[in-house]
């Protein structure tokens, strides 16, 4: 099979082809595993996190991709729930114990043995994929392939970050940065909440354009303050300077959700934090951190259910580099996605 493989981390900056085209075996699925013919993988920041170490793969080489659409292939011993010519997808969340007081208790994510897909086991960047029969997900047919594979992390962890900010119609809603997460937020938000206004800042005027054609009633730079006192903020930026920012933006009572993976290492922009300003007021402060199933499979209900259908920017499997590349320098409009095969 074709694979995009990353072999060593590096800065792309100094590397700007960090994954390598190779011919492997095709993987052959455990007992209770399924082999997936891959037709569609998301293209994530958190990819760009794994290169270049921020959130580094445990073993290399290995295959990137956490937002994977296929058919199944070949389906093991013990699987009885699926059929081949099924078409499922896979997350982020590759694999959790299913016996801590994390698991028992609803939420996985949070699992000390939580694996994930393309960092922790090997991911879709590649022609085929082996994955846990109970980890996959059943596709809604309202959704093409390259459509789909954004809602299977960019759409879930919105639905997950957007959740945990307990917004109620009506109140504000703020978006720091504007990428595959936040502009599927923006939509999902519009959708729940029909009474809410949304502000939305970003570092580009192209994304604070797109922001506004979605349907933002503001848009402004990552620094701007609103017009208004906002209730919820989502974060979604690898750097600490928006949070800071962030923070003076909301109300009183009001809660900051990020829903990134790593930030970057210098924390200096944290010594400028003005407590009135910033934290006084019981403004609230909380993270997001990885998926469970339960979200994936919520998300997928309400995103068929809308008819929920990112903006997509279609590569080559081996357009990999490029994607990646562009995702770097904050080309972004909607979701990259590598279409397979």
């Amino acid at each position: 099979m074709k694979a995009m493989v990353l072999e060593r981390l590096c800065n792309l900056q100094e590397n700007p082809s960090p994954l390598t085209p190779m011919a492997l075996p095709v993987p052959v699925p455990a007992e209770n595993q399924v082999l997936l013919k891959v037709s569609a993988c998301g293209v994530c920041h958190t990819e760009l996190d794994e290169i270049e170490g921020r959130t580094p793969p445990p073993h290399l080489p290995v295959i990137l991709g956490h937002q994977v659409i296929g058919r199944i292939e070949a389906i093991g011993s013990r699987v009885d729930t699926l059929r081949i010519g099924d078409r499922v997808g896979v997350a982020w969340i590759f694999a959790a114990c299913g016996t801590c007081k994390f698991c028992l208790a609803g939420h996985e994510n949070l699992c000390p043995a939580f694996q994930a897909t393309g960092r922790d086991a090997h991911g879709g960047y590649a022609e085929y994929m082996t994955v846990r029969a109970d980890f996959v997900y059943a596709i809604p047919e309202v959704f093409s392939d390259v459509q789909a594979a954004p809602l299977l992390c960019a759409g879930a962890i919105g639905y997950r970050s957007l959740r945990l900010t307990g917004l109620q119609n009506g109140q504000r809603l703020g978006l720091t940065g504007f990428g595959a997460s936040a502009h599927l937020v923006l939509k999902m938000a519009r959708h729940r909440f029909p009474d809410s206004e949304i502000y939305v800042f970003a570092r580009s005027a192209e994304e604070r354009a797109f922001a506004m054609e979605l349907g933002a009633v503001w848009a402004g730079e990552t620094v701007a303050r609103a017009p208004r006192k906002l209730d919820c903020i989502i974060d979604t930026t690898p750097a600490w300077e928006p949070v800071v920012e962030a923070l003076a933006n909301l109300e009183a009572g009001g809660r900051l959700v990020i829903n990134a993976i790593r930030k970057q290492s210098d924390r200096s922009c944290l010594l400028d934090l003005d407590y009135p300003l910033h934290l006084w007021l019981e403004k609230e402060l909380k993270s997001v951190a990885n998926i469970t199933r339960c979200d994936v499979i919520d998300f997928l209900a309400l995103a068929a259910e809308m008819r929920l259908m990112p903006n997509v920017q279609v590569f080559a499997l081996e357009q990999a580099n490029q994607a990646l590349l562009e995702l770097k320098a904050g080309k972004i409009r909607g979701a990259k996605v590598l279409q397979v095969g």
